[in-house]
């Protein structure tokens, strides 16, 4: 195994600012050191998700003590290993991991939770490593709730985004319907090119109308709303009476706006989605189970790349990112040179 350096690249985050990332700056630090149930990963490749822009902005469900290495999740090889059986069986592994309460995987090393690794197999590269934790697991989660709730049809917001596609994926394996919500036309068409059916732009002068029709016929009475603010509302408004949203994320960048009276006379329902805690809640063999179909599925939880950046290219592949993000992945990869 390679010699483990003392001082490594990272990516550092000094300032928790709202719609600005000027504070995040590529600098030396020191190598981290596993300790008990730990291992540390020398990082092949690591993802910008939602959740990693809102994290920079303080806007997250956990604020870290700054200055902090961002990041939530990625891939790589286990070189070293704290005290533990399950950081001991992970050494010389090629894993995907989650960063714990500490610096996270925007990084050339990263110390990792054990339990919060998952090996790759062969079948898997690094690039689909690293994006095999926030996405895929999310839209399990969703895919179980509505199979909890008995739903036959589902509503998701931002239905174009990379984790839009897998829950139509899987959705499609367990025979629930989805009403797919988008803001472009060109959306649409994408969405209609993988198989999507139900397809609407909420740009159009008739989306409202549109989605309380569909709803009614597909008897859709449970949402995904990655959007919030105003269009919260209007799913709560389009939908049977004792509806549910369920919102995992804050898009538009306001406050949930809704009318009162539909939770209290239609008894419509609001709820949070955070991963972390929805994770937390999950018996350790259930998440075995769950990470060996999600490796069984395959191309159901495939992501597509649309930029591959050096470290040192942040702002520019952040801003990438931010700009399309139904274009695909932006991958930080800390062995590539800039330029």
């Amino acid at each position: 195994m390679a010699t483990i350096p003392t001082t490594m690249r990272a990516l550092v985050l000094h300032a928790y600012d709202i719609g600005s990332y000027s504070s995040l700056t590529l600098e030396e630090r020191a190598v981290p050191e596993p300790t008990r149930g730990e291992v540390l990963v020398r990082m092949a490749t690591s993802p910008i998700n939602p959740s990693d822009l809102a994290s920079l902005q303080g806007l997250y469900g956990v604020r870290k003590a700054l200055p902090m290495v961002p990041g939530i999740e990625g891939s790589g090889t286990v070189v070293k290993v704290g005290s533990g059986y399950f950081a001991r069986r992970l050494l010389g592994k090629r894993v995907a991991c989650a960063a714990g309460a500490g610096d996270g995987a925007w990084a050339e090393y990263l110390v990792a939770p054990a339990l919060q690794c998952s090996p790759l197999p062969d079948s898997v590269d690094d690039e689909q490593g690293a994006m095999r934790i926030v996405n895929p697991y999310t839209a399990w989660a969703h895919i179980k709730i509505a199979q909890q709730a008995g739903a036959h049809a589902i509503v998701q917001t931002a239905a174009a985004s990379a984790l839009g596609q897998m829950v139509n994926r899987l959705a499609r394996l367990r025979r629930i319907s989805v009403i797919n919500i988008v803001r472009r036309d060109a959306q649409v068409e994408m969405l209609r090119s993988l198989g999507a059916q139900h397809i609407l732009n909420s740009e159009s002068p008739d989306f409202d109308a549109a989605l309380r029709d569909l709803c009614r016929r597909l008897n859709a009475r449970l949402a995904f709303d990655a959007v919030s603010g105003a269009m919260t509302g209007r799913l709560l408004e389009s939908m049977p009476p004792e509806a549910r949203v369920v919102v995992y994320g804050g898009l538009a960048g306001e406050l949930i706006s809704m009318n009162p009276g539909e939770l209290i006379f239609n008894q419509r329902h609001v709820e949070g989605f955070y991963l972390a805690r929805w994770i937390s809640h999950q018996n350790r063999l259930s998440l075995l189970a769950m990470q060996r179909q999600l490796y069984r599925l395959g191309d159901l939880t495939h992501a597509q790349v649309q930029l591959r950046a050096p470290l040192e290219d942040a702002q520019h592949a952040i801003a990438t990112y931010e700009a399309n993000m139904s274009a695909g992945k932006v991958l930080f990869v800390p062995s590539m040179s800039a330029g």
